[in-house]
């Protein structure tokens, strides 16, 4: 079973120790805004990798084939 983004975002709150809310004004967002955001589920990797950056995360996002070679989709940021 895969989770959707906004499940995910939920999870690394939690792991985060971390508000929704908390993770909005790190991105310079209202909560509300942001709250929104993850209703609607419409994150780009960009916005992605910001919210790996704010909660001290590595993003990590590729693309593997069947013979095991990746495409990186996301530069990969170490924290």
């Amino acid at each position: 079973m895969t989770l959707r983004i906004d499940d995910q975002i939920k999870i690394l709150c939690i792991k985060s120790d971390l508000t929704i809310s908390e993770i909005g004004r790190r991105l310079n967002k209202t909560p509300q805004a942001f709250s929104q955001k993850i209703k609607r589920g419409n994150f780009t990797i960009d916005d992605l990798q910001e919210i790996a950056m704010v909660t001290g995360c590595k993003l990590e996002c590729n693309f593997v084939l069947p013979n095991g070679e990746k495409i990186q989709l996301s530069e990969e940021e170490k924290l």
